[in-house]
C-alpha cells in the first residue's frame, strides 16, 4: 500500500516542525555543557562500537576533515582514544576512553530525564508507539538512502530533494 501524496506532504511538514523543537530543545539543554552538540554527536555515535574514522564521516553525513577536528577535540579533552587500524596501517580505529564512556553515558542520562520532563502528559504506551513509528521511519529512510547508493533505485539524488519533491 502506498502513500498519498498529501499525507506524505503532511508527514514531511511533520519531521521540519520535530526537527525545529529537538534543535531547540537540545540548544536550551546544552548550555553549560563542554561538550558541544556537534560532538556530542560523534561521541554517540563513536559509542557504540570501535570503528574507522572514515566510517564515521560517513556515517555522520560529514567530510573527513570536519570528522577529524572533531576527533581531535575529543581525543584532547580525553573522551576518544585512536588507534592504528591492524588492518591498514594508515587507517584509524576510533573508541571512548573510559572517562567517553561515562561522558556519554551522563548525556544520555541528562537527555532522557529532560525528555522524560517534556513528556509528562504522555502515558507509556503513548512513548512505545511513537519509538516504533520514529524506528520505522528511520527504518525506511535508512533503507532508501542505502539502495540509492547501490544504484537500485531511481530516487532523486539527495533526501532533500525527495522531500521537496
Amino acid at each position: 500500500m502506498s502513500v498519498a501524496p498529501a499525507t506524505a506532504a503532511e508527514l514531511v511538514s511533520q519531521i521540519f516542525d520535530l526537527q525545529r523543537a529537538l534543535r531547540c530543545v537540545t540548544i536550551a539543554n546544552s548550555k553549560g555543557q563542554d561538550t558541544g552538540i556537534a560532538l556530542q554527536g560523534v561521541l554517540k555515535f563513536i559509542g557504540e562500537g570501535e570503528t574507522r574514522a572514515a566510517n564515521l564521516a560517513e556515517r555522520l553525513g560529514v567530510s573527513p576533515p570536519v570528522l577529524s577536528r572533531h576527533v581531535a577535540e575529543l581525543a584532547e579533552a580525553g573522551l576518544v582514544v585512536r588507534t592504528q587500524d591492524p588492518d591498514d596501517g594508515r587507517a584509524q580505529l576510533l573508541a571512548l576512553s573510559p572517562l567517553g564512556e561515562e561522558r556519554l553515558a551522563e548525556l544520555v542520562r541528562h537527555r532522557a530525564e529532560t525528555l522524560q520532563g517534556y513528556l509528562g502528559d504522555w502515558n507509556e504506551d503513548d512513548a512505545a508507539a511513537t519509538g516504533a513509528m520514529l524506528g520505522k521511519l528511520t527504518a525506511s529512510l535508512k533503507n532508501s538512502l542505502r539502495a540509492r547508493a547501490a544504484g537500485t533505485t531511481n530516487e532523486p539524488k539527495t533526501l532533500q530533494e525527495s522531500i521537496n519533491g
